[in-house]
């Protein structure tokens, strides 16, 4: 998918830049001191502007902010070593223990807390504003923990982002809103200790901790440190320890030139560290616009367009795919929290990121990202954007200004396939649903578990296959999904039914399967996507392909091998029905009881369905288990920050059961997203619809006619249907109506030197080919000779020809 805008140049800098911006006059610098009117904008831009407080949704929001710091004020109690009773941050145990880490989170959330009093005491409406005694209430929580633990000298223990990141943004924030009630003194010995927990040389190096989104909240530290500080040179670093963050890279973390963003060097996080850097990005680009600190280098380009090569890619009808969202899919809710997150608050986040990134970006793609972001916030009926609790004032204020600008036309979603190699997903929309493909490599981990967090996600790579309806299906995965579904039974995947322990393989992303084959090829539209699978601490081996289609994906497995002794099973789909839980089911037109429990083995099936969801066709007919149960679980149980609270969820599941320690075991399945159960039948009966042409542990593939595509994924050299390939890679051949054809080639592997592929029909020409194309030759077969691939990323190569 790419964009149809074009790209134009930066905005100029100096005041035309804040014109342009939006920031008006008010935001004018003025040699020398330019320090004031920056401490006044960031003031703006973390309180939200050209709102009217006495409106929906702003009303009700700082009403209940203002409830919230009165709970604050209320129950503040400063003592040695916490500043709230419940919050004891004082040093136990020795560090590098959950107990050092627990009480460093602590210590952030006593100055969230102040936050949260700062925003009631600066903001309108929310009945403490200017109130002397939240001012007073501040000022002493402030002064208590900066006497008692966040002082120069003092050793960090627990987490080093809590130090480096969450005090000292929420500090210089505070510093900010209460600059002038702050005595200088006072206010001098925070930045002093900012300067010790946060010194210059934490950007020295794009390495470890200080890279993509952590290098921006860095900078971001940095630069308001400069700010409140009055130091030019503070915030001259800052700027310019940015600059690495714009730069594609080819191994760890930040942004790929196929779209792909990595965080922990092995985790795709375009969903939540990528919506970070996103919206931290775009506070300091408006920060220093016009001013003698601008953000002026060329390579920030990159980074906007990635918001559509990136992340839009990843957000559909307001939610972001958990597939991009690491160990913050177990965030579900905190305990004692009243609000809860889910890949639609978080898919919030990222569209007010996009809007204020589009205050720095040109006109036309300010223009086209508005559009964007009005057409998925409008389309989100499972969680309006508008009534998101979880919101800050300055983000509804932004997606407000989107809602309420009629010059603004909602873009509808748009159809196609992207592949991300380089962090081994996928994903594909129609009209009318999306999905998204999750798979691991030895460049991705299987998945990321750290800070108690994400206990049980092991299988997330194991070809976890997510899609959602245009007009159903959004709260699939957002409904309590993580703490109730099965984990050893995520939609698509292959996994051991071996027992593994809470966190098993190791913290941030430890583990990756010592494999190459992951990846596929695509012409834009459909595509051919496969993952040479080692189970997850297994000795599981697997090769799974699925083929991405107009109105359905194809599901292969093959060379299922297995030795642990336990089951192994595929899950062909595992849909949230719910608390409810009473969608009907139907296999070869009986249909199944809307209650649960209950289990049967549909032997022979050749069609399911399940109402409101869409229908499954087993070629050739399948022994397939299908299951349906209440599941009760906590947040607690995946995430040791979660809540206790039990929540019970009802799920229809359909599996193929390999047995214990199969050897060569297979698969076949047709997903139909929203089809109806007469469509299921119909596709079912059309025995001239699909043909497998292997699947095999050496090759699998497909060819459907009447879309004119074929695709094969080559684990091996070897031939399947009308194509040949010397050498392991993914081929998708797509014919069109007008006398053309697309084939594309990839080298998942990365390792091809040189590489043959031969389609035997007959072919007149070749119209375009890629500069790897080294020989073709045209007739009665098509023989295409390609030179090296190793350095293409996984990326295809795409050819079109002339049909004979």
């Amino acid at each position: 998918m790419t964009s149809r805008w074009s790209r134009r140049s930066f905005l100029a800098a100096g005041s035309g830049t804040a014109a342009a911006l939006g920031l008006g006059t008010a935001w004018a610098f003025t040699a020398p001191d330019e320090f004031p009117a920056l401490r006044a904008r960031w003031r703006a831009l973390i309180l939200g502007e050209g709102f009217d407080p006495a409106a929906e949704p702003f009303r009700s929001r700082l009403a209940d902010l203002g409830g919230t710091a009165g709970r604050y004020l209320a129950t503040m109690a400063p003592a040695a070593g916490s500043l709230w009773p419940d919050l004891v941050y004082a040093q136990g145990d020795p560090d590098g223990d959950q107990d050092a880490y627990d009480r460093s989170s602590r210590l952030n959330s006593s100055y969230a807390r102040l936050s949260t009093l700062a925003q009631a005491y600066c903001q309108p409406g929310t009945g403490l504003t200017g109130a002397p005694r939240v001012r007073d209430a501040l000022l002493t929580g402030l002064g208590h923990l900066h006497d008692d633990v966040y002082h120069a000298g003092r050793v960090p223990y627990g987490n080093w982002y809590n130090w480096q990141i969450g005090i000292p943004q929420a500090l210089l924030d505070l510093c900010v809103l209460l600059y002038d009630a702050l005595p200088a003194a006072r206010r001098a010995g925070f930045l002093t200790a900012v300067d010790h927990f946060v010194p210059d040389s934490v950007v020295a190096d794009y390495t470890g901790s200080s890279t993509g989104a952590n290098r921006v909240d860095l900078c971001r530290v940095l630069a308001l440190r400069g700010v409140v500080g009055a130091d030019p040179g503070k915030v001259a670093l800052a700027r310019d320890a940015l600059s690495p963050v714009f730069r594609y890279v080819t191994s760890g973390d930040g942004l790929y030139a196929d779209g792909s963003f990595i965080q922990h060097r092995s985790v795709p996080y375009t969903g939540s560290y990528g919506s970070v850097l996103l919206g931290g990005l775009g506070l300091l680009f408006a920060l220093l616009a016009g001013s003698g600190w601008e953000v002026t280098d060329p390579g920030r380009q990159h980074v906007f367009d990635a918001v559509e090569r990136a992340w839009a890619p990843f957000v559909y009808n307001g939610l972001v795919m958990d597939g991009v969202s690491g160990r913050a899919i177990s965030r579900g809710r905190a305990a004692g929290a009243r609000l809860q997150q889910d890949d639609h608050t978080r898919g919030h986040a990222v569209l007010a990121a996009i809007v204020l990134l589009g205050q720095g970006a040109s006109a036309a793609e300010n223009t086209r990202w508005r559009s964007l972001v009005k057409g998925w916030a409008e389309r989100d009926r499972t969680s309006p954007p508008l009534a998101d609790p979880t919101l800050s004032v300055p983000h509804l204020a932004r997606l407000k200004g989107v809602q309420d600008d009629a010059s603004v036309p909602a873009v509808p979603e748009p159809t196609g396939h992207r592949l991300f190699p380089c962090m081994a997903r996928a994903t594909h929309r129609r009209p009318g649903w999306a999905a998204s493909l999750s798979m691991a490599d030895r460049r991705i981990t299987h998945y990321e578990t750290g800070d108690g967090e994400n206990l049980r996600g092991w299988h997330t790579g194991s070809g976890m296959l997510y899609w959602w309806g245009a007009t159903f299906g959004g709260d699939q995965y957002g409904d309590a999904f993580w703490p109730t579904v099965d984990p050893y039974r995520l939609p698509g995947t292959t996994v051991s039914r071996k027992v593994l322990a809470d966190g098993a393989g190791g913290d941030w992303g430890a583990v990756k399967p010592d494999v190459h084959w992951v990846g596929g090829a695509t012409d834009g539209q459909r595509a051919a996507v496969g993952q040479y699978l080692k189970g997850f601490q297994s000795s599981l081996r697997a090769k799974k392909s699925w083929f991405f289609l107009d109105d359905a994906v194809v599901c292969l497995g093959a060379g299922i091998t297995c030795a642990d002794g336990t089951a192994v099973e595929t899950t062909v789909d595992n849909r949230n029905l719910g608390a409810a839980g009473d969608a009907p089911f139907t296999a070869d037109g009986t249909a199944g009881s809307a209650g649960a429990p209950w289990s049967r083995t549909l032997t022979g099936a050749g069609w399911a369905h399940l109402g409101g969801h869409g229908g499954y066709v087993f070629p050739g007919g399948a022994t397939v288990r299908a299951l349906r149960e209440a599941r009760d679980g906590s947040w607690s149980l995946i995430n040791k920050g979660g809540s206790t609270a039990v929540l019970t969820r009802t799920y229809q599941t359909l599996y193929f059961d390999h047995g214990t320690d199969p050897a060569d075991a297979a698969y076949a399945y047709v997903l139909l997203p929203g089809a109806t159960a007469e469509a299921t039948r119909a596709r079912a009966a059309d025995a001239g619809w699909l043909s497998v042409l292997a699947n095999t542990n050496r090759q699998q593939g497909v060819s459907v006619p009447s879309a004119g595509f074929t695709g094969v994924n080559f684990w091996f050299g070897g031939t399947a249907g009308a194509l040949t390939a010397s050498d392991p890679c993914c081929v998708v051949v797509c014919e069109k109506a007008d006398g053309t054809a697309v084939i594309v080639v990839s080298d998942p592997m990365r390792m091809r030197t040189g590489l043959t592929v031969t389609w035997r029909r007959a072919v007149g020409a070749v119209m375009s080919a890629p500069a790897t194309l080294l020989a073709s030759a045209t007739g009665a077969e098509l023989t295409l000779t390609f030179g090296d691939l190793s350095g293409t990323a996984g990326a295809g190569q795409q050819v079109t020809v002339g049909l004979g």
